[in-house]
């Protein structure tokens, strides 16, 4: 039963960017890079799979280790969220800059570490939050921080620390809320622009 569960979870994470991503194809014209917003979503849905194919190689226990589908996992999140970061922004270089940071990101996982790619990661959040909200102003954007940051955090450090799986099952969906929140702040700036 837990087993379901926890794969269930995984998978809702996976589908559920991915369709939003198809469902973002030729939509939100009004986005300076509206083109970028669909791969953004997709993104994110491969690095959910990547994930999933990772816990295979660990019976679905989380471990925290660094593999070939590990570093997957955080190439596309890295991706995702640049791509959606840079869809609203008009200044070359300010995008230029906000790709090569993801960059950063996928190339330090491995001649670094882990945990200098984490540090990229969370610039790229940073940028992704200042550039969505100024140029949306809405208040739904919050949901982002709180469920893509904060409690996912929370989640997979209470996860590292206990070894109890029950964490390992609230990551995914907390995840998809934030992804959610995009979508949902995506189609209301549709509603203001036009």
């Amino acid at each position: 039963m837990f087993f379901s569960i926890l794969l269930l979870a995984h998978f809702q994470a996976a589908i559920i960017p991915i369709l939003l991503g198809i469902r973002s194809i030729n939509n939100f014209k009004h986005i300076h890079k509206n083109e970028l917003i669909p791969f953004g979503f997709i993104f994110l849905g491969l690095a959910s799979i990547s994930e999933m194919i990772d816990h295979t190689q660990t019976s679905w226990i989380y471990v925290d280790h660094s593999s070939l589908f590990n570093w997957l996992f955080y190439s596309f999140l890295s991706l995702g969220l640049t791509f959606l970061s840079i869809s609203v922004l008009k200044n070359r270089i300010i995008q230029k800059t906000n790709f090569c940071i993801s960059l950063c990101s996928i190339i330090s996982y491995f001649l670094f570490d882990k945990t200098i790619a984490l540090l990229f990661q969370v610039i790229i959040s940073i940028l992704l939050i200042i550039n969505w909200q100024r140029v949306f102003k809405d208040w739904l954007f919050i949901l982002y921080p709180i469920f893509g940051i904060i409690f996912t955090t929370f989640f997979g450090t209470r996860l590292s620390i206990s070894g109890d799986q029950f964490w390992h099952i609230l990551i995914g969906p907390s995840g998809t809320i934030s992804v959610l929140t995009f979508y949902l702040v995506l189609k209301r700036s549709d509603k203001k622009f036009t």
